[in-house]
Order: structure tokens, then C-alpha cells, then sequence
């Protein structure tokens, strides 16, 4: 463990020392931390935050929560298997380099601690949802006192399953006598994660999209690496596809920040600007598949609709009870891209035809970190007849939205971050 956080921390000040152009400075933000070039395996980073203050008289009594299953193992398993075994018929025949066999070391390993284990939840998914779960209730402990309702719902997965009972164990440590009912089934599934993922992306690869993301990759060149871990050339021509062998190391590579027990990473196999490119790529992926991308045609954004639609039904009855009380789903990240962009949260729902620039607006790794989650806090005030405000949180930060208030007709309108229930309603039910 403390060889891999050394190898870590040389690497991070590293990438930080490579020169790049001043003008980019998202660019230069990210190379100080090549995790975030993980794309949506960034393992979920402690916020630091102060909160707003709420207006005078208002304090929370209802949390309506989403939130992604924490840090897993990569999947599927076919990945390893086909990493190990490429690198494994390479060194048979003498196709290795140094570099190669070292990797194929790490290949092996990953065959047999990683493989068995594909997509599930690594420990460190278990202790982030604890910590959001402890950090929730020490940020509103109006919430969560006494006997408090809370309701737990998840998707069936089991990744998603044992990201919840995490979160509800920490929550009955923090407070036993929670009145918590926690389920699991198919028919939640409806909104928890009704998409059918690969209609998405098949309807999102549209001619149009097909153009900018060739644009994309043009900056993403396997070559280089291919030559240091293969020492022939006409090999790498004949027996291996140089493309998806580059997104595999990419992606098992990312997923390694998840489960910090493993001592090595694939960060030695990469230049700076090459894994920048990479993640550049997978970024505009992300954006045209489940954000507002204009070359697409957005059904991601409509399946994220049933999930608003009950974040509003549940709110409206929650409000009604009046009494303490959240409501926590545990799903996904292709719920939670579009829910977000949909919610139109900060810059989540910016709509640009520049996917060169969209890294500038738009970072994956912003939005859907393992773990990610949104949280609606919702406010009532001791005095009679005043409004329900409620505020909205992405990774525990507060956001901006699109609602508006009419100053005309209304006395005393809130300001950001919070927000009438009233107006934040009629604007998302439509």
C-alpha cells in the first residue's frame, strides 16, 4: 500500500511538470491529477465544502437522495482474461519486451484476484458510501433524528445491494433508533434504471456523431505504447488490434484507483498527453451518449424522466407527512448522467457542437465519480404559510439551477442555492 501511494504521488508530480500550453487551463488542472482522467472510474474524492446558510426560520426536514454504487472491479471479465492471454501468446513467441513481461506480471495477477470479480464492489466502494452516508447526517442532523423514516431502494444489482446496506449501516451507527425500510427489487427498476443502455448508444451513433468522434480519437495513437511492450513491429501489424488493446489498458488501468490493496497501477505505461487524449475521448463518448449533445438524439435524457417524475411524487408526499424523513435510491452512472443533465445542475446541461473544447464545460469525471449522488434537501420555516425551499447537491456540492422565482408576484424570493418548491416543481413537471 505505501509503495503504490509513493508510486502515486511521483507520478502525480510528474505529470505535473510537464510542460503543455498555458492557455488550456482545465488542461493544466487535470494533469496534477491524473485520477481524474480516469473518466467515470474516478474514485469519489472527500469534498470540502461550507455550506450556504439556510433563510432565517428554515431548517431541513425531508433528503431526497440518488446515488451511484461506489468503486467496483472493472468489467467484464472477458477484459482481463483477453489482456492476460494476448500478452501471455506474445511472450511465448518472444514478442515481449521488458516493459511487456512486467506488464504481463500484472495481467496475471489481475487473471486472478480481479477476473473472479468483475463489477463488483471493491472495499473502498464500501467506505465511500459510508462516508457520505456519515457526512449526511452530520450536514442535516435535523433529518436524522430520533425514529426518522428513511427509505432505501436499489437496483438489483449486487454492486448497488452492498452499496446500500454500507450506506445504512453507517446511518444506524450514527443513529440506531432510524426507522429504516430498505429493498431490492425489479420493480424499482422502472426508476432506478429503466434504460436500456444499448439502445442508448446504438441511437446515440448517429452519422453526425460518428463525424466528431473520429475527429476525437484522431488525437489518440496507440503506436507508441505498442512499442514498448511488443519488440517486433510486424507482429504488432499482424496479431494485434492496437486500438482496443489501448482502451483495455485504459480502462483496467483506471478501475486499479478502486481498490487501493493492489500495489501497482498501468500509469508507467502511459505519456501524460497520450492518457489526456485518451480521456479527452471518453469524455466526448460520455456527452453523447447520456449528456445534451446536439449530434445525438437524447434518449438518454429520457430515461432519466421516470427518475425525476418520482424524486417529485415521493417529495410531494414527504412535504405533506411534514415529519423528518429521506428517501435513498441506489443505482447507477448512466442514471445518474442524465438525471443531472436533465436537472440541468451547474454546466451538466450545456449543449455544444465543440467537442474539442467540450473538456473546457463538460468533465465526466465531475459528474459521475464512483459513488456520485445527488442529493434535494428540502426546508421548512417555524413560520406560518412560508414556502418549502429546497437546495440540490451533485457530489455533496451545492449547485446552481434554471428555476426562477417571479420577483413580480412573490415577496422575498431566495436566493441560490436555494430554491420554492413550488417554482422548482412547476419548472421539472413540465
Amino acid at each position: 500500500m505505501k509503495k503504490f501511494l509513493k508510486k502515486l504521488s511521483l507520478l502525480a508530480v510528474l505529470f505535473a511538470s510537464i510542460s503543455f500550453a498555458q492557455t488550456d487551463s482545465v488542461k493544466a488542472e487535470i494533469l496534477k491529477d491524473f485520477r481524474k482522467m480516469g473518466s467515470n472510474y474516478y474514485a469519489y474524492p472527500t469534498p470540502t465544502v461550507k455550506y450556504t446558510k439556510a433563510p432565517a426560520g428554515y431548517k431541513p426536514f425531508y433528503l431526497s437522495h440518488y446515488g451511484r454504487h461506489g468503486s467496483r472491479f472493472h468489467q467484464p471479465a472477458d477484459h482481463y482474461h483477453e489482456l492476460y492471454n494476448i500478452l501471455a501468446r506474445a511472450d511465448s513467441l518472444g514478442k515481449l519486451t521488458d516493459l511487456g513481461k512486467d506488464l504481463l506480471k500484472r495481467a496475471r495477477f489481475l487473471e486472478e484476484y480481479a477476473a473472479p470479480r468483475a463489477g463488483d464492489l471493491t472495499q473502498l466502494g464500501v467506505q465511500q458510501h459510508q462516508g457520505i452516508a456519515k457526512r449526511m447526517v452530520k450536514n442535516f442532523p435535523e433529518i436524522f433524528k430520533n425514529d426518522a423514516y428513511v427509505e432505501a431502494y436499489a437496483s438489483t444489482s449486487v454492486r448497488c445491494v452492498v452499496s446500500m446496506a454500507a450506506f445504512l449501516e453507517e446511518l444506524r451507527a450514527q443513529k440506531p433508533k432510524l426507522n429504516i425500510h430498505q429493498e431490492s427489487g425489479k420493480y424499482l427498476m422502472s426508476f432506478i434504471n429503466p434504460l436500456d443502455f444499448g439502445k442508448i448508444i446504438s441511437e446515440s451513433n448517429t452519422p453526425a456523431w460518428q463525424k466528431e468522434n473520429e475527429k476525437m480519437y484522431s488525437h489518440v495513437d496507440p503506436s507508441r505504447m505498442m512499442r514498448t511492450l511488443f519488440n517486433d513491429t510486424v507482429y504488432i501489424q499482424k496479431n494485434i488490434n492496437a486500438g482496443d488493446l489501448y482502451s483495455k489498458i485504459y480502462e483496467i488501468g483506471n478501475s486499479l484507483q478502486g481498490s487501493p490493496e493492489i500495489e501497482f497501477s498501468f500509469d508507467d505505461l502511459w505519456t501524460a498527453e497520450e492518457l489526456y487524449a485518451r480521456w479527452r475521448a471518453q469524455n466526448a463518448w460520455w456527452y453523447s451518449v447520456l449528456g445534451n449533445n446536439p449530434f445525438a438524439q437524447k434518449q438518454g435524457l429520457e430515461n432519466a424522466k421516470p427518475l425525476l417524475k418520482n424524486f417529485i411524487e415521493v417529495a410531494d408526499k414527504a412535504i405533506t407527512a411534514g415529519t423528518p424523513s429521506a428517501t435513498l435510491r441506489f443505482g447507477h452512472d448512466t442514471m445518474v448522467f442524465p438525471f443531472v443533465v436533465l436537472l440541468q445542475m451547474g454546466n451538466a446541461g450545456i449543449e455544444t457542437s465543440d467537442m474539442e473544447n467540450l473538456h473546457k464545460v463538460w468533465r465526466d469525471y465531475e459528474l459521475v465519480p464512483m459513488a456520485a449522488n445527488v442529493q434535494l434537501v428540502f426546508y421548512k420555516s417555524t413560520k406560518k404559510d412560508s414556502p418549502i425551499l429546497v437546495k440540490a447537491l451533485l457530489n455533496e456540492k451545492e449547485q446552481t439551477l434554471p428555476v426562477k422565482c417571479d420577483t413580480a408576484s412573490v415577496k422575498n424570493c431566495p436566493a441560490a442555492p436555494y430554491y420554492r418548491w413550488e417554482d422548482f416543481r412547476n419548472y421539472y413537471a413540465k
